[in-house]
């Protein structure tokens, strides 16, 4: 099922003293002399087109200016729709850059209408084409990890045979990629309630039954806050199957600071935890849109990101 489809003032005192240079910096393409702003501290991954009225519509020119703005990573949901060309181009900028790869959407195309939910082995077999499909594109981009949606709640089916249906699916799925290291992120989505998977503690369920290193959780904090609230609980009581973290404000799905969700305050409990339980970093996917258009809402975006950074 094609993810789409379910998808449809602060800065004084924070040390943004570089705001000048990235105004200049706006004003040229990535490839210009543009002054490089100091590394943030967490891997924020921004995606094409957030940056693309200070960058230009080159995909490398405005990953290049992602890297001058200090994001050390990128998010591309739609990945496997670009040629294998490009996605070899974006994998070799990002490695010289010292970039990372964040997600990218395990996409079964037009075909894929109906939800893993079901059972019926039409459909398991086309999740697990397109998981061999997705394979190559990780191979080409550096990719670690790909999104992956079960789909919508069967209702002439009992909850317990739907979950054991997606749990079987993922597990052919997880066969795949374990061998070459990449995992798969579950990410339980808010858009409608007729979403199957739509809150952690489901989600959790679904790993611990798959039992593999290459399925986990994405947690996406917008979807999250909507549907469950009270994060950083929520957060704790999955934290050991979460591999992944997206972005956006609530309400309106926008950069950091333009709602109600304190980010400065998760980013340093997410921070505090991976070093207490040696996890390592983590990618904040920026799956948001920008509140403001054009240049002055990019350099929002930058701003807000440099106030919400853990210090």
């Amino acid at each position: 099922m094609k993810r789409r489809d379910f998808t449809k003032n602060i800065i004084a005192g924070t040390g943004l003293a570089t705001l000048p240079s990235i105004a200049k910096a706006s004003e040229n393409t990535a490839h210009s002399n543009t002054t490089a702003q100091p590394a943030f501290k967490l891997k924020y991954a921004p995606h094409f087109g957030m940056f693309e009225n200070s960058a230009g519509k080159d995909e490398i020119d405005q990953l290049k200016f992602m890297h001058e703005m200090g994001f050390r990573a990128l998010e591309d949901n739609g990945m496997m729709g670009r040629s294998p060309e490009l996605q070899t181009k974006i994998g070799d900028t990002m490695a010289k850059l010292g970039m990372s790869m964040g997600v990218f959407v395990i996409d079964g195309g037009e075909n894929w209408k109906t939800s893993l939910t079901t059972g019926k082995q039409v459909h398991k077999d086309v999740f697990v084409n397109t998981c061999k499909k997705a394979l190559e594109t990780a191979k080409r981009c550096n990719a670690k990890y790909m999104t992956i949606v079960p789909g919508y709640f069967e209702r002439n089916l009992p909850m317990g045979l739907q979950t054991a249906n997606v749990i079987d699916a993922f597990r052919r799925g997880a066969e795949i990629f374990e061998p070459h290291g990449l995992v798969m992120v579950m990410e339980p989505l808010s858009d409608n309630a007729d979403l199957f998977l739509r809150h952690s503690d489901q989600s959790y369920l679904i790993c611990k039954a798959v039992n593999s290193p290459s399925c986990k959780i994405l947690f996406d904090m917008w979807h999250m806050q909507r549907n469950e609230g009270r994060m950083t609980q929520h957060i704790d009581w999955v934290w050991d199957e979460i591999a992944y973290f997206q972005i956006g404000d609530e309400p309106g799905r926008k950069e950091p600071t333009t709602g109600e969700v304190n980010y400065k305050s998760l980013f340093k409990h997410i921070h505090e935890k991976a070093k207490a339980t040696n996890r390592g970093e983590f990618i904040f996917g920026m799956e948001h849109g920008n509140s403001v258009a054009g240049k002055e809402g990019e350099m929002k975006v930058i701003e807000a990101y440099r106030v919400s950074d853990i210090s």
